[in-house]
């Protein structure tokens, strides 16, 4: 319902459109919506997933237009504009709704659905179901052989919104995409689309230009924050870690940490494969031991060689990218609480993990390895919706899991001691089924990560599977897709014909 007014258009300013090389469209990792962050994202309801239940995609959320007004007027009001970049996304598809973003407050524009259609997507909304027809979404090889999209169709496409983007930015007068960023005046209701439903919705609070005296800083992100990075403790890490990121001896090392302390691992790994690359370091080459209680995305990507061990507790996002790396984290020494009945690690634990090994002696929070696609970890327990999305990895949980267990789960295999009884109620059955352990190699992979658990993290429970592994492994429970456990017995096979 919004249309362009020209009323307030510089005609001189037409004739420099041609020194606009490139509108700024792009996918960037966004931020949480505080006065701090570097990035926020206003993600409306029409975007999302095609994994999305119905009732999520036609009930739940609200336009882009509406929380995009709402968070830049409320910046700017509290002079906090010039401090932050602001993005958003929800199905723009064409120039002119790149531009109505940045008239309304957007200096960045997220271009998902209508970049996956332009290299093939049909939207058949089932990208958890491991089925997509063309190839987009599915670890099939035989409908991955469909794909035939390229990156130049991706380039070509936002190429074209540029272009859409810049004629309109000429008629408006505008030079540059900054120079648009909040100027809501020129912006109107469109009253010619105005239908007997809609006519009554109101949208003078989205065209509400703020008074500029409020923010003398400016009204979009010219002021750079410093995070204090220059003295987190991955600088220390890296320092003391250059024997064997450079020579790739052997190092340990002991730190204290604080819930400040955030992404611990992640700038060290990123240094180790500046210089060698994804294959990393031998494993334990760097060994660290830390004690206290971790920030979130502690061992986040961590690189293949590190090996961290916790003598705490940690927040959120626990390993997150894990990229071969291993974990370890247990209660304090002097804990006087059972480890196997409380929360040792934060939700979102995992999430995206590609390889490497992990062992936790508690709980994790929600979410549990979502999207893992690689990564062996071993659990006493999780929260609502573990495993869910994942492709592949391995996860043992040694203990109860929430409701909604393996939902999209279209890879990988999780273990399940069934210590309750009640497991199978929380399993989500749409895409997997729950097996006895039958297989002999399954037992053995099971006993293998169980004794490195009690190793590393002197697991109660971990020792009490062991002691009674003879009637203890009937309590175990296999979950795995179909579909996936005929493609890695389709590949032992060929292993196995072709030495």
């Amino acid at each position: 319902q919004l249309i362009f007014d020209l009323k307030n258009a510089n005609p001189r300013a037409r004739i420099s459109v041609k020194l606009v090389s490139e509108v700024g469209v792009g996918t960037i990792a966004a931020g949480v919506a505080k006065a701090h962050a570097d990035h926020i994202l206003i993600s409306g309801h029409d975007g999302g997933t095609g994994a999305s239940p119905l009732t999520g995609i036609k009930h739940a959320g609200l336009p882009w237009e509406l929380g995009l007004a709402e968070t830049h007027q409320t910046l700017v009001m509290n002079d906090l504009r010039s401090r932050v970049v602001l993005q958003t996304d929800g199905q723009l598809k064409t120039g002119r709704d790149v531009v109505i973003a940045a008239l309304l407050g957007a200096e960045e524009f997220g271009v998902a659905t209508g970049a996956l259609v332009s290299v093939g997507c049909i939207m058949m909304r089932k990208c958890q179901k491991n089925t997509c027809p063309v190839g987009v979404a599915t670890q099939e090889t035989k409908l991955r052989a469909k794909f035939s999209g390229r990156p130049d169709h991706v380039v070509n496409f936002i190429r074209f919104i540029a272009e859409e983007a810049r004629e309109l930015m000429a008629e408006l007068g505008f030079r540059t995409v900054d120079e648009m960023v909040g100027k809501v005046e020129y912006l109107k209701t469109d009253e010619d689309v105005l239908s007997w439903k809609s006519k009554g919705v109101d949208l003078s609070r989205l065209l509400v230009l703020p008074r500029k005296e409020l923010a003398p800083s400016g009204t979009l992100c010219c002021i750079p924050q410093d995070h204090g990075i220059d003295t987190i403790l991955d600088r220390q890490l890296i320092q003391a870690s250059q024997k064997a990121i450079k020579d790739k001896q052997p190092v340990e090392l002991e730190y204290p940490l604080k819930n400040t302390d955030r992404a611990v691992g992640t700038m060290l790994s990123s240094e180790i494969s500046r210089i060698h690359g994804y294959q990393g370091l031998a494993p334990g080459t760097i060994r660290v031991k830390f004690t206290g209680h971790a920030g979130q995305t502690f061992g986040g990507w961590l690189a293949r060689g590190v090996d961290f061990q916790l003598e705490g507790d940690a927040n959120d996002y626990f390993g997150k990218g894990l990229s071969g790396g291993t974990l370890s984290v247990y209660p304090p020494q002097k804990a006087l609480f059972k480890a196997e009945e409380n929360i040792i690690i934060g939700n979102v634990a995992f999430y995206g993990a590609i390889q490497g090994k992990a062992f936790i002696r508690g709980l994790s929070a929600e979410r549990f390895c979502v999207r893992n696609s690689g990564a062996e970890v071993v659990v006493e327990g999780v929260g609502d919706h573990g495993c869910e999305y994942m492709t592949g990895g391995r996860a043992i949980i040694l203990g109860e899991t929430g409701k909604n267990f393996a939902a999209g789960m279209s890879g990988g295999i999780a273990y399940v001691w069934n210590i309750q009884g009640n497991f199978l109620n929380m399993l989500n059955t749409e895409m997997v089924e729950a097996q006895g352990l039958t297989r002999e190699d399954d037992k053995e992979y099971i006993l293998c990560m169980v004794r490195e658990h009690v190793e590393r993290t002197g697991s109660v429970r971990g020792q009490f599977i062991l002691d009674n592994w003879k009637t203890e492994y009937m309590r175990f429970f296999k979950v795995i897709s179909p579909i996936y456990e005929r493609i890695v017995q389709q590949d032992t096979l060929q292993e196995v014909l072709h030495g």
